[in-house]
């Protein structure tokens, strides 16, 4: 039998919004821990103001290396398949809680319990969490006070129970145009909310305040404001000398005895040598996509089909974000000079918020209520040459010249896009989940995953109903143009589930402390255990469970070392 190269108490694979809650836990508590990250490890300094230097171009895998076989519906009724990279949302230490835009929404009791509430949807295999919103409720606070949320609670008829009254940290610097949202929106009968940002509005713990550039979603934090777990959690146990981290470490199995516990992790380093790392508990948190394929990967006796899959659940029940996006293109002419000065502002956020329709409650749309969704109103990063690049084409005819110009003159100086996007429930179903690839290889010889991304028409209803409101308030708001689509293809970098928790094995992968069932030392962390998204973007829960999953791993070792 292989030696192990590495042993630890807790040997944690991955390193974002589910792994960074769980290290610092047990860190801190003196436990030893170990942490494979798959990507490179960098710091404030590597991250750069630069359209070109979002997460889609340094900080992902390539392609050629490694990638994904993505299986859509196809309007025949077929599936057409192809291989893509982008489900990749960050391989770096702190993974894509990095790129995050960093929207902090909590979810509602409500969410915790659909089935319960609105009934089982024809084709839909939706059910209810093994645990309450009360359960998740103390660790939502704990996110807020550590991991820094700044923001400001006002009532609405969908605000959820809190146990503190207000965020932590105030409200990000705001746009001089959210007071004409919040006027307008009143106006129409709604309840204009800001956003809560997992991104620091004063310095905290060794870490600044947002600098205000512009490029925050999709793009490293230069300041270390935003609330990535590397910058929030990892570096300071790091620096006490209570967690290693090592990166370019490739996981690529888990080993089990013949009990079916996990025993070691085996991992390709930088030089594509085979390394082992031996600890009493391991935690997976790869994102969900690559914790159901690490878990399939991870044969045993006890497991034969793949750790925990020994019912055939892993990869089941995936789930991405449904929902849309829309614009609003206000022409800075149609309004008054101190109005269009507003408008013109750049560098504050735009942080605004409609759950106005959390629940849909339309008799003339839908027969009985429905789960609806989040509306954030938001201002994409500056990308001026990509902007530059696509003006150049009008009506599917190139233009150039003294027209072109204009067009640009035009675009940068005389008009201003706002865009909102849409977040409702992607149901679970049959027809969307994680496999291995039976063709397709990593760069390493292992078999990639294949994510079959069939999406309820259901979703689609109420994505549309969300986005028609958008476009309404954008017109109420003086938008020259305004227009919004509702989506089907999948979300690049807001997936979850694939290893579902529950009390039944037969339906769920985990138990409900997101311990594997039939591996009573393997635990998964991060957005995998959800059975459903939410409406709204899951980071802010998954980091909240990554916190209550560390207190029931140090809880089944012993409160101290």
């Amino acid at each position: 039998m292989k030696k192990p190269d590495h042993e630890f108490d807790i040997c944690i694979v991955g390193s974002g919004a589910g792994a960074g809650p769980v290290a610092h836990t047990l860190a801190e508590a003196g436990y030893s821990v170990g942490m494979l990250e798959k990507g490179g490890w960098y710091k404030e300094s590597d991250f750069f103001k630069d359209e070109q230097l979002g997460r889609n171009r340094a900080f992902r895998s390539k392609l050629k290396d490694e990638r994904h076989v993505l299986e859509e519906p196809d309007d025949d009724g077929s599936w057409y398949s192809d291989t893509t990279s982008q489900f990749w949302g960050g391989n770096i230490v702190g993974g894509a809680s990095n790129f995050m835009s960093g929207y902090f929404h909590r979810l509602k009791p409500i969410d915790f319990r659909l089935k319960s509430e609105f009934g089982q949807i024809k084709g839909a295999n939706t059910t209810d969490w093994p645990i309450s919103y009360e359960d998740l409720e103390p660790y939502y606070t704990k996110v807020e006070q550590l991991v820094g949320v700044s923001g400001k609670v006002v009532q609405h008829p969908f605000l959820e129970p809190r146990s503190t009254p207000d965020y932590p940290f105030p409200p990000t610097a705001e746009h001089p145009i959210a007071n004409r949202f919040d006027t307008t929106c009143k106006q129409l009968g709604f309840h204009p909310l800001p956003m809560a940002r997992g991104i620091l509005s004063a310095p905290f713990n060794g870490r600044n305040s947002c600098e205000y550039s512009g490029y925050c979603g999709s793009y490293g934090c230069h300041s270390g404001a935003k609330a990535s777990s590397r910058a929030a959690l990892l570096d300071q146990v790091v620096a006490k000398g209570h967690c290693q981290i090592i990166p370019n470490a490739k996981v690529y199995r888990l080993n089990s005895n013949e009990s079916g516990q996990v025993t070691s992790a085996d991992y390709f380093d930088r030089d594509g040598a085979s390394v082992r790392v031996q600890a009493k508990i391991f935690v997976v948190a790869c994102y969900a996509i690559e914790s159901a394929r690490l878990l399939l990967s991870s044969p045993g006796a006890k497991h034969p089909k793949g750790l925990g899959n020994n019912y055939g659940q892993v990869g089941k029940n995936l789930h991405c974000c449904a929902g849309g996006t829309g614009h609003g293109v206000f022409d800075y002419d149609k309004f008054s000079e101190v109005e269009a000065a507003q408008f013109h502002v750049r560098g504050p956020f735009f942080n605004r918020a409609l759950q106005d329709w959390y629940v849909i409650n339309d008799p003339k749309v839908f027969n009985s209520p429905v789960k609806g969704g989040t509306l954030d109103f938001v201002f994409d990063p500056p990308s001026p040459t990509a902007e530059a690049n696509s003006l150049k084409w009008q009506d599917g005819q190139l233009i150039w010249g003294t027209k072109l110009k204009q067009r640009l003159k035009s675009h940068f100086t005389r008009q201003k896009d706002f865009k909102f996007e849409v977040f409702c429930d992607w149901l679970t179903n049959d027809e969307c989940y994680v496999s291995l690839d039976p063709h397709e290889k990593d760069k390493w010889g292992s078999p990639v995953a294949k994510v079959r991304a069939g999406y309820h028409p259901h979703d689609l209803k109420v994505a549309q109903y969300l986005v028609d409101k958008g476009v309404e308030v954008m017109k109420a708001m003086g938008a020259q143009r305004a227009w919004g689509n509702a989506f089907t293809s999948p979300t690049s970098n807001l997936v979850a589930g694939g290893c579902r928790f529950g009390n039944d094995p037969k339906t769920s992968v985990l138990d409900a402390d997101c311990r594997v069932h039939g591996a009573d030392n393997l635990f998964v962390s991060d957005g995998s255990f959800m059975p459903n998204g939410g409406s709204v973007t899951p980071t802010f829960t998954i980091y909240a469970n990554a916190f209550r999953v560390a207190d029931k791993i140090k809880a089944q070792l012993g409160s101290k070392r």
